[in-house]
């Protein structure tokens, strides 16, 4: 499948329909025994099928290698480098990278106005950083997906106007749903240095030829998942990169080829 289906209705907010648990309970009756997913939007959507499989991979390991491809004067410690989630719900992936990476990490927040509804929501106040120091250092801000844009590109605003030399953005699904001028024009300003996004989905030929924009390829990564399945091994390795990563970091502190 190329997407879980309606993977971003997973939370009851008010009267919606939870579309992709409905999904997942129909696949299990049908005889589905196990869901292998990247970077489920809410991985809780697993309870509606507590047992069948369920497991959520992640693309970190070829975001740092990426990184550590186009940059060779990144210094991976707390004083030059810092991890961000754009917002709480992607707070488990940032933790994730810091902690491999061995840095610091940081988060926003939007503080609401609750006595007010704007369009179905409460319209937001203003977005709120929690995290130590970030002026003099490359930041990482990493996220699920990129919708619209204007929730990352956000992100990389407030971090440049709290000092931040370098921004990489990444995400393991571009969507682009407004198309690519914002990111341009974030870019021509100097908000962000890089985008990553994998192509896990559809990848246009007008994003390719952005001077900004790095593919992460998954072609091999999927290919260990198919390979290991068929074998009736674990997939315990394939679910937690740290070894890959660490390896990966090792040659980049020896001047290796990555």
């Amino acid at each position: 499948m190329p997407y879980l289906y309606e993977g971003r209705r997973v939370l009851r907010d008010g009267r919606e329909s939870l579309d992709c648990a409905n999904m997942l309970q129909e696949l299990s009756d049908l005889g589905v025994e196990n869901v292998i997913t990247f970077d489920a939007h809410d991985p809780r959507v697993q309870n509606a099928v507590p047992l069948q499989g369920f497991e959520c991979m992640s693309p970190t390991y070829q975001f740092i290698k990426n990184i550590l491809r186009i940059d060779k004067d990144l210094t991976i410690d707390d004083d030059h480098l810092m991890v961000i989630s754009p917002d709480e719900g992607g707070m488990r992936r940032a933790i994730y990278l810091a902690n491999v990476l061995g840095v610091n990490m940081g988060m926003l927040y939007k503080r609401r106005d609750y006595t007010t509804v704007v369009d179905g929501e409460n319209p937001v106040i203003a977005h709120e950083f929690l995290g130590s120091e970030v002026k003099g250092k490359d930041v990482i801000v990493i996220d699920d997906m990129i919708s619209s844009g204007g929730k990352i590109l956000e992100t990389a605003r407030l971090m440049k106007s709290r000092g931040a030399k370098k921004v990489y953005l990444c995400t393991t699904f571009g969507i682009f749903t407004a198309g690519l001028s914002r990111f341009d024009e974030a870019y021509k300003e100097g908000i962000f240095t890089k985008l990553f996004t994998t192509n896990l989905v559809y990848q246009s030929d007008d994003l390719k030829n952005r001077e900004y924009y790095i593919g992460c390829d998954m072609s091999k990564y999927l290919a260990l998942i198919i390979d290991t399945l068929n074998h009736d091994a674990s997939l315990s390795a394939l679910l937690d990169p740290v070894d890959r990563i660490n390896k990966v970091l090792k040659k980049y502190a020896k001047g290796e080829k990555i």
